[in-house]
């Protein structure tokens, strides 16, 4: 198993680096790879000491710090497969409790590693999926324990869906080591380029693109949470000065909210024209939220050339593909009104980021440029029934090669994404143009939205349930409008005050936005297969194609 970069740390650590955790003071508190290892091995004497065996999954549900990175690399090192989740936040109690719940059920933790702030709520999600074991509250033992030889499967990263029952990807430390050679190609990464971010460790590209990626070439690390950097964008985008990181991944609302939030005079002194790479990912790019900020950023120094627009998801390990090192991204502007599942994609321009004016929901999308030859991924575009289809067709994105995870965990089986005789069919719409592939988003079944992928099929019921509509009678679809990802709601009833009800719900849930449309009309507007399912595919298709006789579409 390729695990050596990953776990050769814990006894043989790189002196003079570590990662630098970011205080609410606005400073940092600096801890060395030896420091941090020695942590992790007193954490796995703790966890062997309370019965963790090799393969066993250790859930852990910890806020972004030095506690956590010693809990999740403790349980590596007592030969555990880690699964991080997401900590409590805004969302009511009752919700959280449920999510929690459902994966518990799922991964059978050996114990659940959490902080006395969280464990009363942890301690009633691990009882209500049946779980007799109690919370494990974080602590150090007094020795190190050495590490253990791991079981096959590192990580089980669960997707960050809306709904009940998210699955599991199982990851394995074959797949780590493969989607590491990607990763280095799409970071432009030399020894000494430092990493930063500001992403949460629960989400796979904070995760494994960011901390596991500065943990296997033992980088430095500027590490930041999510509200630190909310509160203090500036304190990010320093840490690219000259002589520090050169190197991040986000999405790419981030950027614009960089450049709406400072003043450019706060930049004065920062030197970015050393920032190597920053890749953009994890959900539908915003072009102009990239071009404001190189605009904002260029007095500092920095460079168009510094974005690596890149492809990637959960089932992959992470990355896929990316946009050139020796490349300015590039955009295309597609006729979005003609585009139909299966067919050629007219292209209405191209061009380079930064030589077109990039106004927001002008329907520009960036390349993503192609596979890597010295790694071992396939990506292949496909029709509805797994045929592939000529360049320039819009179809599902096919993904193949040893970053391909070991399936869902329990034998699940996906939504829109599905792995189907060892490749990956990743729900996810796209055609390649001119050498280069171009990702749209998701094909009718699901969504991402800031990083996190919502299932539609769950939201059914809400809706139903705020509306007062029959569940049968409606579906919702998930739709894409230039970068921007959202829902259609489809209802066989009158246009009537059901639509100011599913809008709302939609707009508490996900904030103004993602485009919402309405659609009503009579019996069999919602199309479904002759076993009962729902045909989003074909009801988003039926859409793209504009009004039908009948049917009443109404935008918010």
């Amino acid at each position: 198993m390729a695990i050596s970069p990953f776990i050769s740390w814990l006894t043989d650590p790189r002196p003079g680096r570590g990662i630098h955790f970011a205080d609410d003071s606005g400073g940092w508190h600096y801890v060395e790879w030896a420091g941090l290892a020695a942590s992790a091995r007193r954490v796995a004497t703790e966890l062997i000491s309370e019965g963790v065996r090799p393969g066993d999954v250790v859930c852990l549900i910890m806020p972004t710090g030095r506690p956590c990175l010693a809990a999740l690399f403790g349980a590596w090192a007592a030969g555990a497969t880690v699964s991080p989740l997401v900590p409590p936040a805004l969302q009511p109690d009752e919700d959280y409790i449920a999510h929690v719940a459902s994966i518990a059920e799922q991964a059978e933790p050996a114990l659940t590693i959490t902080g006395e702030e969280y464990e009363p709520l942890v301690g009633r999600a691990l009882k209500q999926a049946g779980l007799a074991r109690a919370p494990w509250i974080f602590r150090e033992g007094t020795t190190e324990a050495e590490p253990r030889t791991p079981g096959d499967i590192a990580v089980l990263q669960f997707t960050s869906g809306s709904s009940g029952e998210p699955r599991g990807v199982r990851v394995s430390w074959d797949n780590l080591g493969a989607n590491l050679e990607i990763t280095k190609r799409l970071y432009r990464w030399e020894d000494g380029a430092g990493c930063a971010s500001w992403l949460p460790l629960y989400h796979d590209m904070g995760l494994i693109g960011m901390l596991f990626f500065a943990t296997a070439t033992q980088e430095d690390f500027w590490l930041m949470r999510p509200d630190q950097f909310i509160r203090n964008p500036l304190q990010w985008v320093a840490c690219f000065d000259r002589g520090k990181a050169r190197i991040t991944a986000s999405p790419s609302f981030p950027y614009a909210y960089i450049a709406r939030k400072l003043r450019p005079e706060q930049l004065t002194g920062l030197d970015l024209s050393e920032w190597r790479a920053a890749i953009i990912g994890a959900e539908a790019i915003d072009v102009s939220a990239l071009e404001s900020f190189a605009r904002f950023a260029a007095p500092a120094g920095f460079s168009r050339r510094t974005y690596a627009p890149a492809y990637g998801l959960a089932e992959n390990t992470l990355a896929v593909m990316g946009a050139r090192q020796e490349q300015t991204a590039r955009i295309a502007r597609p006729d979005w009104g003609t585009m139909r599942f299966g067919e050629p994609v007219s292209v209405r321009e191209t061009a380079v980021l930064g030589d077109v004016t990039v106004e927001a929901d002008a329907g520009w999308i960036a390349g993503h440029g192609l596979p890597y030859d010295e790694v071992d991924v396939t990506v292949r575009v496909v029709d509805g029934d797994g045929e592939p289809l000529p360049e320039g067709s819009l179809g599902e994105i096919v993904v193949g090669g040893a970053s391909v995870a070991k399936g869902y965990h329990r034998g699940y089986e996906g939504k829109s994404t599905r792995f189907v005789d060892g490749e990956l069919r990743t729900g996810d719409a796209g055609f390649l143009h001119e050498g280069e592939y171009y990702i749209l988003g998701r094909m009718g079944d699901s969504l991402k939205l800031s990083g996190r992928t919502v299932y539609v099929e769950d939201l059914e019921g809400k809706v139903a349930a705020v509306t007062g509509l029959n569940k049968g009678r409606l579906a919702v679809v998930s739709i894409f409008e230039g970068h921007r990802a959202g829902f259609a709601v489809f209802a066989e009833a009158e246009p009537d005050a059901w639509m100011d009800a599913a809008a709302g719900l939609l707009r508490r849930q996900f904030g103004q936005d993602p485009p919402i449309t309405l659609v009503s009309g009579s019996h069999g507007l919602v199309a479904r297969t002759s076993s009962g399912k729902t045909r989003r595919r074909h009801m988003w298709q039926q859409l793209q194609h504009g009004p039908q006789e009948g049917v009443t579409i109404v935008r918010r």
